[in-house]
């Protein structure tokens, strides 16, 4: 069989499988709790391989050898940071949300933040910074699976192969039925499946890239550096303040990810955290294998003549698996990788949807819109037609970069309410929404010089700036502020 036609195969038995999933959870998904939280019974294995998978997904798997072939050793402290932060988003938060989502009947995020600082102004902030960095993020996934579909289509010569926004509607409309007919139920089991795919793949394609140049990884290193010595270094082409943001970032980030600690909620039992955390460790650093081995490949083949340049950086993982992995590996990868983007898509179109029938109307009305679940799956569609349209005129060219400026708006906004905030007892209300507002005012202005052709200087990420300034912010506030009494229940969780 033709090596084009099992890769195009595997993708198309995948999407079926999706579709089948989508169906299968909709009997599943009967109340709003079912369709927000997964009626907090998954057991662990389940949540532990959702978590790092709906990290590493379209922006692990395609941005990240994308910033590997662009900027070399830089992105490794992405991967180095991660796992710090997974241990320090369980030691500060696991428990407590997951008490609090079973004594307040919490269903979201901003549901959790309105109990802990008795503020609905609270509420409605957390929730508008969580649509602003959904938007986001959730475009970086589209443009992955958009970027890896034109590659297929295109090698297939079939419709639409060459135009890259019809596949990004294309995406997008699978996402749509996907997402609306499953919610979160049918997030976390494609999480699974993907997980498990990736874990197997990511080791086979590491030993697969390591074998395709005589010499190995040394001789990787050795081209790459002949050609441009920076990048081979520990801090990359994008200098050691670029890099040290990132470690920050990625670090103390992961607590302000709501599709990650919103999983902390979903668990079975309170605790499961301490089984939980070692799946979630192990997974990401083996998925990591393939963020490393394919950028570095590729970059090298390219130098020595082997492959023709890549029209973009982000094309490097479908390139090589189109041309250098065994077809049935590639096919099962690929189908993998949409497995990845589209869990992790779903669980931001959930946390999306949330944020606009649930908290938002909240906040302004004190209760949420009648028929929900109805609503919930409308606002699904418009955020999804949203995120598309920022995918294709975002100033950001690279999906990794694109998935780095999401993952800072999240940060930047949640870390200090709820991270810090369900930590530290003197936090104030006034505090919470104040660092909000100035994080989402930081990430607007670094939009706005982007989109102006500025940069900020010696490649600092506009996240790192904005988490800085709204930590700041929120303890010095805090600090001057009245302090307010804490419902006792919430008092309780925080003292466990």
């Amino acid at each position: 069989m033709d090596r084009n036609a099992v890769i195009l195969s595997c993708v198309v038995i995948y999407m079926a499988a999706c579709i089948a999933i989508g169906l299968w959870a909709m009997t599943r998904t009967k109340t709003t709790r079912d369709f927000f939280m997964a009626g907090r019974n998954l057991g662990v294995a389940i949540t532990g391989i959702a978590m790092f998978s709906s990290i590493m997904s379209g922006f692990g798997f395609v941005g990240g050898p994308g910033l590997v072939y662009r900027m070399g050793l830089s992105s490794f402290w992405i991967l180095v940071s991660t796992p710090f932060g997974f241990c320090m988003a369980f030691f500060l938060l696991a428990k407590r949300l997951r008490l609090l989502a079973e004594l307040q009947e919490s269903e979201s995020l901003p549901d959790i933040a309105a109990a802990r600082f008795g503020s609905e102004a609270v509420r409605f902030w957390t929730a508008l910074a969580i649509l602003f960095g959904v938007i986001a993020y959730l475009a970086a996934q589209i443009k992955a699976m958009a970027t890896v579909l034109q590659d297929i289509l295109a090698r297939n010569e079939l419709f639409g192969g060459e135009s890259f926004v019809a596949c990004i509607g294309i995406s997008c409309a699978v996402l749509v039925f996907y997402c609306v007919a499953g919610g979160i139920i049918a997030s976390v089991y494609t999480d699974l499946f993907q997980g498990l795919v990736m874990l197997i793949a990511a080791v086979l394609i590491f030993f697969a890239a390591a074998n395709a140049v005589d010499g190995g990884f040394a001789e990787m290193a050795a081209t790459i550096g002949n050609d441009d010595a920076e990048s081979i270094r520990p801090w990359g082409t994008l200098g050691i303040f670029g890099c040290l943001s990132w470690h920050l970032l990625f670090s103390l980030g992961v607590v302000g990810q709501p599709h990650v600690v919103t999983k902390m909620m979903m668990s079975r039992e309170v605790g499961d955290a301490r089984f939980t955390l070692p799946i979630t460790l192990i997974g990401y650093t083996l998925a990591a294998l393939l963020w490393i081995s394919i950028g570095l490949l590729m970059r090298t083949l390219v130098l020595q003549g082997a492959h023709d340049e890549l029209s973009g950086a982000d094309r490097a993982a479908a390139q090589f698996l189109q041309h250098y992995a065994h077809p049935m590996l590639a096919g099962v990868v690929f189908a993998g990788l949409f497995a990845a983007i589209m869990s992790t898509a779903d669980g931001f179109l959930n946390i999306g949807a949330a944020a606009v029938v649930h908290d938002i109307p909240r906040a302004l009305t004190g209760k949420s819109l009648p028929h929900e679940l109805r609503w919930a799956r409308i606002a699904t569609v418009v955020l999804a037609v949203g995120a598309a349209a920022f995918a294709v005129f975002s100033p950001h060219d690279l999906i990794g970069q694109l998935g780095a400026f999401g993952w800072g708006v999240f940060a930047s906004a949640i870390v200090p309410v709820v991270g810090f905030g369900l930590n530290w007892k003197r936090a104030t209300p006034l505090a919470a929404t104040a660092s909000i507002v100035a994080s989402i005012a930081v990430n607007l202005v670094v939009v706005a010089l982007q989109l102006s052709g500025l940069a900020i200087p010696f490649g600092v990420a506009g996240g790192a700036i904005a988490l800085l300034v709204s930590l700041l912010t929120f303890v010095t506030i805090s600090l001057f502020s009245t302090p307010q009494r804490i419902d006792e229940v919430v008092e309780e969780v925080m003292d466990v």
